[in-house]
């Protein structure tokens, strides 16, 4: 892609989730030719819309942050602003020692502004740790450290295994004593590094955070489900003279000899003036192992967490849930789920479509768990309906189920994943036309993949103000209530 403002030419975008179909909408809008390649049978990758019980639902992620402006803008540029829905309830529960007990309010991925706020999640004994934060010395984060270690140094590890795990186990299904602090919760990171008490930075947090005044919801979906966003944008892309292929995996991608990239496609070969990589980071490395050997051994060092979403429809007359959203469990309690949504309480349009319906979904599987995904699907509905009627007394029978499973679903960031994320680039930057953007590398959730993508597209124009912002600030993905 030119640097001098002339036309960007013959772009391929290789991967149609919603980074490679953002990279393409945002190059066609600077007037690219785009031809978009994905190896699956649809576009959206995570993202996918679906039904139950003539129910729509999404089969994969449910909500998408809005504090951040990447993913609502794109859908309101996309045709989608009038569909555009806040939770219908945001409270959700921890279902902890025995019970559902209310999440805490103000805390910062379970750490709280103050030890009180955990009352009636943590032991006694618990509290009592957590509040020697304020007169512990200080905690040496250094240039990067895990989560669970450091919020376990200063709190205690309770408010590690009842809370940061299970919020960061909905984001990431991963462990919070292997991710990454300045990565996964860079807020966090700034705290700990400007103060000696965790707790005070958490409320320094929440100063700056009410000062800014920030008004409207934190989290918003679609009506229909976000798993719409990608086939809004995908036709977006069309309607602005994109192409978009289906069932066409890149086996080869390869520098030409007078600039630009030859990108071979089964028996189709396609030649680009730049090329925008946007698949998981394993295809990435096949994708770049000629071209960047040592990029490709970076990205073959990423690891990925599997999981499955249960989703469960129920006649209304045949059951009565507690109030809220649903709820997030602790590994350390031992059971199967990890978290459950009351889907048809969280998201009003779920309701309205059939208010004789109700739906729900359970979630399993995270970092190193294969026993249980090894399961069949009837043996994931069996445990479901079982920690659903242990934890809410759902005693009905469901009317129909479904169980999608995302193999390799999400990307780990462990401590010094910052630092790969930079090694990539620098060695990326070598190779004049090519940029890569995904869940791999500045944030997991979708606005995370959309800023990913729309730096990927500057940084081909010559603009890395993008690149260097998400390498200074990642994209911090909030969990979205429980079931995410």
């Amino acid at each position: 892609m030119s640097t001098t403002g002339t036309s960007p030419g013959q772009v391929v975008v290789i991967g149609a989730g919603i980074a490679g179909l953002a990279a393409a909408h945002r190059l066609l809008t600077r007037g690219a030719r785009v031809t978009v390649l994905e190896a699956a049978d649809r576009v959206g990758g995570k993202l996918l819309p679906g039904e139950i019980a003539g129910v729509r639902v999404d089969l994969g992620a449910e909500s998408m942050l809005a504090r951040r402006p990447e993913a609502v803008a794109l859908a309101r540029e996309t045709g989608l602003a009038d569909r555009l829905r806040p939770p219908a309830v945001a409270s959700a529960a921890i279902w902890t020692r025995g019970a559902l007990r209310p999440m805490p309010k103000g805390h910062v991925m379970g750490v709280p502004g103050t030890a009180a706020a955990l009352s009636g999640v943590l032991s006694e004994e618990g509290l009592a740790r957590s509040e020697r934060d304020a007169e512990l010395p200080r905690t040496e984060v250094g240039d990067d450290v895990a989560v669970g270690e450091y919020v376990a140094a200063r709190l205690g590890r309770e408010v590690v295994d009842r809370l940061v795990e299970p919020l960061l186990g909905g984001v990431y299904a991963g462990d919070a004593y292997r991710l990454s602090m300045r990565s996964a919760v860079p807020q966090l990171f700034q705290a700990a590094r400007a103060h000696t008490s965790l707790t005070e930075g958490v409320r320094e947090i929440q100063a700056k955070a009410a000062a800014s005044r920030q008004t409207g919801p934190v989290f918003m979906g679609i009506e229909g489900g976000v798993g719409t966003l990608p086939l809004a944008v995908a036709e977006s892309v069309r309607a602005r003279g994109g192409e978009i292929l289906t069932g066409t995996p890149v086996t080869a991608l390869r520098r030409e000899p007078a600039g630009g990239w030859r990108v071979t496609a089964g028996e189709r070969a396609l030649r680009a003036d730049a090329v925008v990589v946007a698949v998981p980071a394993p295809a990435a490395a096949r994708l770049l192992r000629e071209e960047s050997p040592a990029a490709a051994a970076e990205l073959s060092a990423v690891e990925y967490a599997s999981m499955a979403l249960i989703t469960l429809a129920y006649r209304r007359a045949d059951l009565s849930l507690p109030e809220g959203s649903g709820f997030l469990v602790p590994p350390v309690d031992g059971r199967t789920i990890k978290a459950a949504t009351f889907a048809s309480q969280k998201w009003g349009w779920i309701a309205e479509d059939d208010p004789e319906t109700v739906v729900l979904r359970t979630s399993v599987g995270r970092y190193g768990e294969t026993a249980v995904l090894g399961r069949d699907d009837a043996d994931l509905v069996d445990v479901s309906r079982h920690d659903l009627r242990e934890a809410a007394g759902v005693e009905a029978a469901p009317v129909e189920t479904r169980v999608t499973r995302w193999t390799d679903g999400l990307p780990q960031y462990p401590v010094g994943h910052h630092a790969r994320v930079a090694r990539i680039r620098e060695h990326i930057a070598k190779l004049p036309g090519l940029a890569v953007c995904g869940a791999q590398y500045d944030g997991v959730g979708i606005p995370g993949c959309i800023a990913s993508a729309h730096a990927a597209v500057d940084q081909l124009s010559g603009d890395l103000g993008g690149v260097e912002e998400l390498t200074a600030h990642p994209v911090q993905s909030l969990h979205g209530g429980a079931g995410e």
